[in-house]
């Protein structure tokens, strides 16, 4: 089923008057005139949504936290850093329909009480912070934004804040330090950002993904949100498939969908006809699972079930002549560039197992670094100050579950096995 996508279709979709002939703002106009801001974040709860931007959290509960004295000034940040490897399912959702976004932002806004908005945008996406730049100044101008909106005492301003390309600003809390012009390092919780987040005061931080669904669900119904995908992973799904695949690119699919459809029908199968080797799930800080797991569903609970998570749903899928220890070289070599350094265990052992991996991919390694790694990573796995550090374990410690004897080898053989085989690239559709 797609809700997200289901507008691609039509030409034009970005521009305000085509979106509003196929029916946007509807939401927005029904959240201001027929329901309470209470009543949203019920519809929303009773929806099941649950954050699109890795973690999984109920959109419901997370607004709910927002203390509800109207003496306070709150804030919403919707985060369009999206710098996790294998992801790039936001900006497509932001280039094809910017309004989409807005929308869902507005009616958020309406229910946390929030006046004032930002895009937390990675520095990259140039096309998509201009798109974003234009639909809301179009938005302003028709009476969707700005002071009372739809003839309501509903006003609200939504910016659009670049960033400058650190991965580690994808982090919410590091996302907040840079919205106000500080290094952008990850805060020590608690407190909370529902309490004390942008600017000191409460704030909600949703992923583009989750509040593009809020339209819809405000427009149909919670129940019927909750109708679609599983029991505990309500709705839709889109999926970023890159890699060795036939036809890389995003996908709208049913929450516990099973894998194999997704690659061998949405994705078109291997690339070249080759067997499937392994895949990452939901971008590079998800432990990558094999062919075994090709009859996973798409939800938070399988996945997990399976050894692995779904976070952004990043699928990265690598055929049978991939280097498993390359590519998670590659992997590795990424978090230790990104580490903002803050901690001991991210800022010296992402570095630690990039060396080793590099020593056993040149064929200088010994047969006791592949000990030494799995050591290093569970040393960085839950000991860092936030979930980078654990995002640099995961390729480490699940290529090692599945493809020790590919270790041995690379270090029997004084050398890299897959000779033809140039790296996995961490790249996009």
């Amino acid at each position: 089923m797609r809700i997200l996508f289901k507008h691609l279709d039509v030409p034009d979709i970005d521009d305000m008057d085509v979106y509003i002939r196929e029916g946007g703002y509807k939401a927005l106009e029904k959240a201001l005139k027929e329901m309470s801001p209470d009543g949203v974040i019920q519809a929303v709860t009773k929806s099941g949504l649950r954050g699109r931007g890795g973690a999984g959290f109920p959109t419901g509960k997370k607004w709910a936290f927002i203390p509800k004295d109207p003496s306070l000034k709150k804030y919403l940040c919707c985060n369009a850093d999206e710098s996790e490897p294998g992801t790039f399912k936001d900006r497509e959702l932001i280039v094809r329909n910017p309004h989409q976004l807005i929308e869902g932002m507005a009616i958020c806004c309406y229910a946390i009480g929030s006046e004032r908005a930002f895009i937390y945008i990675r520095g990259e996406y140039i096309e998509p912070a201009r798109k974003m730049e234009q639909a809301i100044a179009k938005a302003s101008n028709r009476g969707f934004l700005g002071e009372r909106i739809l003839g309501t005492d509903f006003n609200l301003q939504i910016q659009v804040y670049r960033g400058a390309g650190a991965y580690i600003c994808g982090e919410e809390s590091a996302l907040l330090n840079s919205l106000e012009g500080i290094r952008g390092e990850p805060r020590l919780r608690p407190p909370f950002p529902a309490i004390k987040g942008l600017y000191e005061s409460p704030t909600v931080i949703n992923n583009v993904e989750t509040l593009a669904n809020v339209p819809h669900i405000v427009l149909n119904g919670g129940e019927w949100f909750a109708s679609i995908g599983t029991e505990k992973s309500t709705g839709t799904k889109v999926v970023s498939m890159s890699g060795h695949v036939n036809n890389p690119g995003n996908y709208e699919v049913d929450m516990g969908t099973p894998v194999r459809e997704i690659i061998f029908e949405h994705a078109g199968g291997i690339l070249g006809g080759k067997r499937l080797k392994a895949y990452v799930p939901g971008g590079s800080s998800v432990p990558m699972l094999t062919e075994k797991h090709l009859d996973v569903g798409l939800d938070f609970e399988s996945m997990l079930a399976a050894g692995s998570m779904l976070g952004s749903a990043g699928f990265m899928v690598m055929n049978e002549d991939t280097c498993i220890v390359r590519a998670t070289l590659n992997m590795a070599r990424f978090y230790a560039h990104e580490s903002c350094g803050k901690c001991t265990p991210c800022r010296e052992g992402t570095s630690w197992m990039v060396e080793m991996l590099e020593s056993i991919e040149e064929g200088t390694g010994k047969m006791g670094y592949i000990d030494r790694l799995v050591d290093i990573a569970n040393n960085i796995n839950g000991r860092s100050f936030c979930a980078l550090g654990d995002a640099s374990a995961m390729p480490v410690l699940s290529s090692i579950e599945h493809f020790r004897d590919e270790y041995e080898t690379h270090v029997s053989e004084r050398g890299c096995p897959f000779a033809g085989d140039r790296g996995f690239a961490l790249r996009g559709g």
